[in-house]
């Protein structure tokens, strides 16, 4: 089956934003065994959205629309669309009656613009939106089966999932019953996990499980493609697959399918009635961002403090007689957890310390990461030199800081070198 995929709006045009909503369809319907044959970004013109319907509808048999569904007068999707098909525009009663409810539960009056997002193309199928006010709708135009669907990102992801891939494996003529298996993990580069999975999708006959990767660093996802003629069988596919990529990546793999590491260190923690201190240096707050707004976090995180300099760092843990013109060290992370466990009053502290190379960014700046985990029984640290540039040392001493507590909670060794160390500086603590 041939997929276009069409991203209307001037600003996705124009590059004034990213777009990330192209990116997340291709991998999505990737895991689902369909590719994209095509790629068409449009900008806000009626003639110019009309050429790239009828182009897609004259070569691909599916297309995906993202955007123009809003109320305002350059949302042009239902509008060209029907003009496409060859048939006008109507009211869909039941979509305006759940856009006024939606307005009604927020005390609010929906203003007459909305009601353009409830007129839709005659004859088209109506795909549900639960989470917007704009619904998507899929309707045959040329030789091709048209899916619309919004352009804010959390709503075409359910959109995605929950209407569009389903159609798509239908109208593909897919029996099967397929399943994504996910592990994340952090400290393997692709090309390394690659070849510790060698052969892993051996372990199922006839092809049944597809391997693949998708590295967005810090993180690597592997993903294991599951196919079978009911979930029983892909269970009974799947069992000895997953337990020896388990085994393989072991202590990397920090969560699975639509768990986070900061969900699992979270639990953790919740799971020991622990609370925890955050201190951090360089990383503008990143790791206790990452944890802070998670349900449950308001009972298990109790102080968050953040410095770029060390003798300010020192100052708000209470921390006297710290000689710090030395610079960073483990020794001095183990003082500063210990401080700011003890003048909290908390089970647990993580201090993540950042020592950066000097001079301008490039391929070759590093930064020296030195993390410490104070509980009422010691303190576990490790010391690190992440390289790859100023951005990269910030990402990786995050996603280390919050590892290394991961596997402190799961009684995994705290220190356990990664791909993307670079050799200590030699006279550097």
């Amino acid at each position: 089956m041939r997929i276009e995929v069409i991203c209307t709006g001037d600003e996705v045009l124009t590059g004034k934003i990213v777009n990330t909503n192209f990116s997340y369809i291709t991998q999505k319907l990737e895991d689902f065994g369909l590719s994209v044959s095509w790629e068409t970004t449009v900008g806000d013109d009626r003639e110019s959205l009309l050429l790239a319907f009828q182009l897609a509808g004259s070569r691909a048999d599916a297309v995906i629309v993202n955007g123009g569904l809003g109320p305002t007068v350059d949302d042009l999707s239902q509008e060209i669309a029907a003009k496409a098909a060859g048939v006008e525009l109507v009211l869909c009663e039941d979509w305006l009656t759940r856009m006024e409810s939606f307005f009604q539960r927020r005390s609010r009056v929906m203003p007459p613009s909305n009601r353009k997002q409830a007129m839709l193309p005659a004859g088209a199928e109506m795909l549900d939106n639960p989470v917007g006010t704009a619904c998507g709708f899929a309707v045959d135009i040329g030789r091709a089966r048209f899916f619309f669907t919004p352009g804010v990102p959390r709503e075409l992801r359910r959109m995605l999932e929950e209407q569009v891939v389903p159609r798509l494996l239908a109208k593909g003529g897919v029996q099967l019953a397929i399943r994504l298996k996910r592990f994340h993990s952090y400290g393997i580069g692709e090309s390394h996990a690659d070849t510790l999975l060698k052969g892993v999708e051996d372990l199922a006959a006839d092809g049944a499980v597809k391997l693949g990767f998708r590295a967005h660093y810090p993180q690597l996802e592997t993903k294991l493609t599951v196919r079978g003629a009911d979930m029983d069988e892909i269970g009974r596919i799947l069992a000895p697959v997953e337990a020896e990529v388990r085994k393989r990546l072991g202590n990397f793999i920090l969560a699975e399918d639509d768990q986070t590491l900061e969900g699992v260190v979270l639990a953790e923690l919740e799971k020991r009635h622990a609370v925890l201190t955050i201190v951090e240096t360089f990383t503008s707050g990143q790791i206790s961002a990452r944890i802070g707004h998670l349900p449950g976090a308001e009972n298990v995180v109790r102080r968050a403090i953040m410095a770029r300099d060390l003798g300010e760092v020192c100052v708000a843990v209470g921390l006297d007689g710290v000689p710090t013109a030395s610079g960073i060290s483990v020794q001095t992370a183990e003082a500063v957890a210990r401080a700011a466990r003890h003048r909290t009053a908390t089970t647990h502290a993580l201090a993540v310390l950042i020592d950066l190379d000097e001079g301008a960014d490039r391929i070759e700046f590093a930064g020296t990461v030195c993390i410490a985990i104070a509980t009422g029984t010691g303190v576990a640290s490790r010391r690190s030199r992440i390289v790859g540039g100023r951005e990269w040392v910030r990402l990786g001493a995050v996603e280390m800081g919050l590892d290394c507590l991961r596997r402190h909670l799961q009684g995994l060794p705290v220190h356990e070198r990664i791909d993307f160390e670079a050799p200590p500086v030699p006279g550097k603590p």
